[in-house]
């Protein structure tokens, strides 16, 4: 058993299952600030901009809704275009998002990558070696 436990810790703390992790988390909860960004920013203007239409709003109706025999209320059936336009609209806001940050990354990467690297400074073997060469050049 305590073999499996070992294994199991071992596989936890390898980095790449960590990083897979914090990646998830900081993920949904960059998803949840994108879509507050796209209902309760992006969309009013657009809304404004459509003479007051809410995308939420937007459907089909099939059924309408009724009132049964019993008096119980049965509801309208619909297909909610509104809202899946609004799930393709975030999605689309946040794929933008997340490329832009990852081209932004990679021109910093290569910008460290293409950054000369200082010469190294020589050793006293260096040195010393370099003043022997060039005393066996002069004789």
């Amino acid at each position: 058993m305590s073999k499996t436990l070992s294994e199991l810790k071992a596989f936890i703390l390898r980095g790449n299952v960590v990083d897979l992790a914090v990646g998830v988390i900081i993920g949904g909860a960059f998803g949840k600030i994108v879509s507050s960004l796209v209902a309760d920013v992006i969309m009013p203007p657009i809304g404004v901009l459509l003479q007051g239409v809410n995308f939420t709003d937007l459907k089909i109706v099939l059924k309408a809704a009724t009132v049964d025999a019993k008096g119980a209320a049965v509801p309208a059936v619909s297909i909610n275009y509104g809202s899946f336009l609004q799930t393709v609209l975030d999605f689309a806001i946040i794929a933008s998002v997340i490329f832009f940050v990852i081209k932004g990354i990679n021109s910093l990467k290569k910008k460290q990558e293409e950054a000369p690297a200082a010469p190294p400074t020589p050793t006293k073997e260096q040195e010393l070696l370099t003043e022997i060469r060039d005393l066996l050049k002069n004789k």
